[in-house]
C-alpha cells in the first residue's frame, strides 16, 4: 500500500462514516492539481534534468500550504499522500490553508551549496504561476532549511517584481520569519500529549522512549524531559540509547554533535565502553530496538511506516505520539487498538509546525511581528483547543483518535466545499 493509498483509506473511512456521496467522496480524494516539471541546472557533473513536483490538495478552506523536499525518494506518491494529509492538518487544528506537498528527486549531500542554491531557484521558476502568499506557500521540509527558503524567496520576488515575503514560511529571522517555527512540530507535539496525559488522568512520571533525534525528536525529548517525563530511550539511524532509570537528551545531544550518534555517549563507532555503560545502567541496540523498549509512551519522530502489522506486537508502549508523518499503517493501528494502544494521530501530534508557519505568514501580511511568548501562547491556544476537539469528538463517537480527527478534517473541508458550491 502506497503513502497516498494509507491516506486515502483514512479519508475514506471518513466519508463513510460522515455519510457523504459518492461524489463528494470522489472530490475529496482526487487533488486539485498534480504539478510535473523537470528542472534544467548546471552543475559541477554538467547539465542535469532533475525531476520536481508540486501537488495541490484542496483549497476550499484557503491557499494551499506545505513543504518542499530534497530526497532521493522524493516521488508522486510520497507527495501526493503528504499533501492530502496536510490539508486533513490544517482543518483538524483550524487554519485557513488547504493542501500541498513538493520535491525535487535529489540526493541533496552530493550537492554543494551554490548548486542547491541553483536547485532551489530553478524550482520556483518552474512552478511559480502557481505560487503566492493566496495561490500556495511553501516551507521547509525532509533536507531544506530556512536559507533554501531564502534562495526561494528572492527568486520569486525577482520574477513578481516586488516583495511579497508571505509567499514562503519558515524563512530566517532577517527575513521576516517567524520565532518558535524551528521548535514548533516538537512543541506542539509537547502540548497536544501533556492535554492528552491531563484528559486521561496519568499524573505519575512517564517514562518515554524517541525514535529520531533530529530536530524534532531531540526538541521534544528535551521539552518533555523539562518537563519531568523520565527518557529512557533515544534512538537515531546509527543505534539506539537505553537507561531504564532515564537519560538526559542534553548530554545527549553534546554527544551526538561530537561523535555523530546518540550512542556517542558510550560509544566510538560501533566500539563501546562496556564499563561505562555497565556503570551507568545504559544499554545500546540497533536503531529499530527503540520502538520495543518497556515504556510508557512512544514518539516516533524520524520516518513513515516504521511501525507495521509485522513488529506492532512488539511496542511495549500504551500511548503514541505521531511526530513523524505517517510512522504507523492502517494495518498496525488495527493491531494497536485491539491492544488498546492510544495513537495521537500525526495530522494532531505534529500540527506545531503548520500552524507556526501559519503566524508567520499573518505576520507577514500584517508587517506586525511577535515576539517567543506571543508565538507560544498562540500555538498553545491553538493545539489545545484541537486536542480537545479531537479526543471529545472520539469519546462520543467511541472511535480512535485518529479517526476522530479525520473526520473532524474532512467535515471542515466538505463544508466550505458545500459552501462554494463546488460539491
Amino acid at each position: 500500500m502506497t503513502p497516498f493509498e494509507q491516506i486515502k483509506l483514512h479519508i475514506k473511512k471518513a466519508t463513510e462514516n460522515l455519510k457523504l456521496t459518492d461524489a463528494e467522496t470522489a472530490t475529496l480524494l482526487k487533488p486539485d492539481r498534480v504539478l510535473e516539471k523537470t528542472l534544467s541546472v548546471e552543475t559541477r557533473k554538467g547539465k542535469e534534468e532533475l525531476k520536481a513536483f508540486r501537488v495541490q490538495f484542496n483549497n476550499a478552506r484557503g491557499p494551499y500550504k506545505g513543504g518542499i523536499r530534497f530526497h532521493s525518494a522524493a516521488d508522486l506518491a510520497e507527495v501526493e499522500a503528504l499533501a492530502a494529509a496536510m490539508a486533513i492538518k490544517c482543518a483538524v487544528v483550524g487554519i485557513p490553508f488547504g493542501g500541498a506537498k513538493g520535491g525535487v528527486t535529489i540526493d541533496p549531500k552530493t550537492y554543494d551549496r551554490n548548486e542547491i542554491e541553483k536547485i532551489a531557484r530553478a524550482y520556483v521558476g518552474a512552478f511559480f504561476e502557481h505560487l503566492g502568499s493566496d495561490k500556495d506557500i511553501p516551507a521547509p521540509d525532509v533536507y531544506t532549511n530556512p536559507e533554501i527558503m531564502a534562495f526561494m524567496l528572492d527568486e520569486y520576488e525577482q520574477l513578481a517584481g516586488h516583495s511579497e515575503p508571505g509567499m514562503i514560511t519558515g524563512k530566517p529571522l532577517s527575513l521576516y520569519g517567524s520565532k518558535g517555527r524551528d521548535s514548533a512540530t516538537a512543541t506542539g507535539g509537547a502540548i497536544v500529549l501533556a492535554s492528552y496525559l491531563k484528559a486521561v488522568g496519568k499524573k505519575d512520571k512517564q517514562t518515554v522512549a524517541v525514535q529520531g533525534f533530529g530536530n524534532a525528536g531531540g526538541t521534544v525529548a528535551k521539552l518533555l524531559h523539562n518537563a519531568g517525563l523520565c527518557i529512557v530511550a533515544l534512538s537515531d539511524s546509527q543505534g539506539t540509547l537505553y537507561r531504564k532509570d532515564g537519560l538526559d537528551p542534553y548530554a545527549i545531544d553534546e554527544a551526538k554533535q561530537k561523535g555523530g550518534a546518540v550512542t556517542s555517549l558510550y560509544c566510538e563507532g560501533s566500539v563501546c565502553d562496556a564499563e561505562a555503560l555497565a556503570k551507568d545502567g545504559a544499554e545500546v541496540f540497533p536503531p529499530e530496538h527503540v520502538l520495543s523498549v518497556p515504556c510508557d509512551i512512544l514518539v516516533p519522530a524520524a520516518l513513515d511506516n516504521v511501525i507495521t502489522k509485522e513488529n506492532a506486537s512488539e511496542v511495549k508502549a500504551k500511548i503514541i505520539l505521531e511526530l513523524a508523518n505517517n510512522p504507523v499503517t492502517p494495518e498496525a493501528d488495527e493491531l494497536l487498538k485491539k491492544r488498546e494502544v492510544k495513537v495521537i494521530p500525526d495530522v494532531l501530534g505534529n500540527a506545531g509546525g503548520v500552524t507556526v508557519s501559519y503566524f508567520e505568514w499573518v505576520q507577514n501580511r500584517s508587517g506586525y511581528y511577535w515576539d517567543d511568548a506571543e508565538v507560544g501562547s498562540k500555538l498553545k491556544e491553538i493545539m489545545e483547543d484541537a486536542f480537545l476537539n479531537v479526543y471529545q469528538y472520539s469519546l462520543s463517537k467511541e472511535i480512535p483518535l485518529r479517526a476522530a480527527a479525520y473526520e473532524i478534517g474532512v467535515d471542515r473541508i466538505i463544508e466550505a466545499m458545500r459552501l462554494r458550491g463546488r460539491v
